[in-house]
C-alpha cells in the first residue's frame, strides 16, 4: 500500500487534548451469564488536529473504545473528555462525526440527498442543506456525482459520499471504524491520500480503528496498539516520518515490523 503524490502535510502543534480516555473498562453480557471482560483500564489522550489508528487484531475491543469514545456506549469504569468535558455532561455532539465500517448509504436517496440526510436533524433550511453538501461533495472530490444513486457509484465512490457525509456538519472530532477495509489497495490508498488533504485543510482531530499495519503508518501521528482479552494498550508508537509515507521505503517498513510485533 503506497501513499503517493506530491501533498506534503505535517502534524500541527496541539493546543490542548481533543479527547481524554481515562482508565476505561467495559463489561458485556454473555450467554452463560458471566459478563465478558471487553476493555481494561484503557486510557489514553488525543492530541487536538491529531490523528490516532487504535490497531489491534479482530475481537480486541477496538471498536467497544470508538463506540465510548462517541458516546453510543458508556463505560462501565472510567470516563471519557471531549474537549475537557466530560462525555455524561457533553453537549455539543454535532461537532462530533462518526464514518462506519459500512458506507451505510440510502439506495433512494442520490449523492445529494444521503449527504443532505445527516443536516436534516438540525431543521436547516432546504436551501442551506443543499448548499452545505454540495460542498461537501466537492471537499471529496464528488462534483459532477450529485444526482448518481448508490447502485452507480463505485466502492471508493460510495466511500467518498460517506466521508462527505461525516464532514457536512463540519466536525472538530472525526472517528472513523475501518472505513477502507471494504476497498481494494489502490483505491483505499487515494482514500488515504484524500484524508490526508482534507484534515490538512480542516485541522480536525481523527481517531480510526484499523487492523491494517501499513494503514496505520501511512495514516497516523501515532499508533495505540491493544492487547485481546480483556482490550487493553499495549504501547503507543510514535510515527515521526514526514508525509506523505511510502509503505516501501526503509524508514515506514521499520514502523511496519515493529508495529506487527506488537500485535
Amino acid at each position: 500500500m503506497v501513499s503517493s503524490g506530491a501533498l506534503d502535510v505535517t502534524s500541527p502543534v496541539a493546543e490542548r487534548d481533543a479527547i481524554t480516555v481515562d482508565s476505561v473498562s467495559k463489561w458485556f453480557p454473555s450467554a452463560d451469564g458471566e459478563p465478558l471482560h471487553v476493555l481494561h483500564d484503557i486510557n489514553l489522550k488525543v492530541a487536538e488536529h491529531s490523528i490516532l489508528a487504535i490497531l489491534g487484531a479482530s475481537g480486541c475491543g477496538k471498536s467497544t473504545l470508538l463506540n465510548i469514545i462517541s458516546g453510543i456506549l458508556k463505560p462501565d469504569r472510567g470516563r471519557v473528555c471531549i474537549n475537557g468535558v466530560v462525555s455524561e455532561q457533553f453537549k455539543d455532539w454535532r461537532s462530533v462525526s462518526y464514518m462506519f465500517q459500512e458506507d451505510r448509504l440510502l439506495p433512494w436517496r442520490t449523492a445529494l440527498r444521503n449527504v443532505e440526510f445527516a443536516l436534516e436533524a438540525a431543521s436547516m433550511p432546504k436551501a442551506e442543506r443543499r448548499r452545505k453538501a454540495q460542498q461537501a461533495l466537492e471537499l471529496v472530490g464528488l462534483s459532477g456525482f450529485e444526482d448518481a444513486f448508490p447502485y452507480q457509484l463505485s466502492g471508493g465512490m460510495r466511500s467518498r459520499v460517506a466521508l462527505a457525509r461525516s464532514l457536512v456538519l463540519e466536525p472538530c472530532i472525526l472517528l472513523m471504524d475501518e472505513p477502507f477495509s471494504r476497498l481494494d489497495a489502490q483505491t483505499r490508498s487515494l482514500m488515504h491520500t484524500e484524508l490526508l488533504r482534507i484534515h490538512g485543510l480542516k485541522k480536525m482531530t481523527i481517531v480510526f480503528v484499523t487492523h491494517d499495519v501499513e494503514e496505520s503508518v501511512v495514516l497516523a501521528d501515532s499508533v495505540v496498539v491493544m492487547a485481546p482479552r480483556p482490550g487493553r494498550v499495549r504501547e503507543r508508537v510514535a510515527i515521526d516520518i514526514r508525509r506523505p509515507r511510502d509503505a516501501t521505503t526503509p524508514e515506514v517498513t521499520r514502523y511496519i515490523q515493529r508495529l506487527r510485533a506488537l500485535i
